[in-house]
């Protein structure tokens, strides 16, 4: 996380008012379940008019933190704001959010439409508001069809139609994406991204990182209930150096390089079965041409140069592993190796890793 990003963070939680660049904010966020705490002091900050992902392990938190932003179960302690409203009231903010937790749920003998002209009316809501949003979600041809007829990608579609049916500020969707096929997913993303350009605060919780990566700029991570890592997804993988992925034409010639490598000062890896000829080298693509001019000038040929920059997924497993001291297969020093020095907890340095 960026030293801006961070200050800005401070300044919000020791403020005593909430800004309103922040349509989310919760201090200490604590919910019990007899002994087991599943959510455990969560302090969140998510920016308005931007799409936030809200990552974790299957059992995280991430549903029962939803549910208390939305005020179907008490948190056990903690405060926060909703929209700038006391998390305990929810009634003075709800009229505002949309949300879509777990799968949707409509009567299968309706059509889409009537399915949304029953909650229009249930929620008190103009009846205009319905083809609105069949358009929005790309379901005006298929509205008048019965509910059963849709497929899983549009029954996805119709449950963010009715979280769009009170023109919400906030936008509350678990796991959309779940069970769709590429093109459904991809759908979803673009319907997404065009809520966010009108102004629209999107937090999605999702397992699909990949899918995370390209759609969100805000990301909140937590495990077994506590936040590990909130803040830009720029931020994040930033703290994972790029590497260099080249291959030589045979394993000699990949040892020999190695050596030449190592000579600079830069760190480098033979990867893969005993006579690889593949090395990574801790460096971007701004290096690439002095490394293509070091392997010309001893006589190697290089038959693959790429730069291989970090994903989502290789992020979220550094900070939720480092958090219990677990090590990748790599071996000691894995999860640190290519983003700098780690703390003394293990923790990558160049990520925000909460304590």
């Amino acid at each position: 996380m960026s030293a801006a990003a961070l200050a800005t963070d401070s300044v919000a939680q020791s403020s005593g008012r909430e800004p309103e660049s922040y349509a989310v904010v919760t201090r200490g966020l604590t919910k019990r379940f007899g002994k087991r705490l599943a959510v455990d002091h969560l302090d969140l900050l998510i920016p308005a008019r931007s799409i936030t992902g809200f990552v974790g392990p299957n059992g995280a938190g991430k549903t029962t933190t939803i549910r208390m932003l939305l005020g179907l179960i008490r948190p056990t302690e903690g405060t926060g704001t909703v929209l700038g409203h006391p998390l305990g009231r929810a009634r003075t903010y709800l009229s505002r959010v949309g949300a879509l937790i777990e799968g949707p749920t409509f009567y299968p003998a309706l059509s889409g439409r009537e399915n949304l002209m029953v909650l229009a009316r249930l929620g008190g809501l103009s009846k205009k508001r319905v083809d609105t949003v069949l358009q929005r979600v790309g379901l005006a041809a298929r509205g008048s069809d019965p509910f059963r007829t849709y497929s899983l990608g549009m029954r996805q579609r119709l449950g963010i139609a009715a979280a769009l049916l009170p023109a919400p500020d906030l936008l509350v969707l678990d796991e959309p994406t779940n069970g769709l096929d590429p093109h459904g997913i991809a759908e979803i993303r673009s319907m997404l991204r065009s809520f966010a350009d009108d102004g629209m605060t999107v937090f999605v919780s999702s397992h699909l990182l990949a899918e995370i990566q390209q759609i969100c700029e805000h990301l909140v991570v937590i495990e077994a209930g506590r936040l590990l890592f909130q803040g830009g997804v720029d931020d994040l993988l930033a703290a994972r150096a790029p590497e260099l992925i080249v291959r030589t034409e045979n394993p000699a010639d990949a040892r020999r390089l190695l050596v030449l490598v190592k000579a600079t000062g830069l760190s480098a890896a033979v990867v893969g079965e005993r006579e690889s000829t593949t090395l990574e080298i801790s460096a971007d693509c701004s290096w690439a041409a002095d490394l293509n001019r070091l392997a010309m000038a001893n006589g190697i040929a290089l038959v693959h140069l790429s730069e291989r920059r970090s994903t989502l997924e290789e992020a979220f497993f550094d900070i939720t592993r480092a958090d219990t001291g677990e090590r990748f297969p790599g071996g000691p020093g894995y999860l640190s190796g290519r983003a700098g020095s780690s703390d003394r907890a293990g923790r990558p340095s160049g990520a925000e890793v909460l304590p």
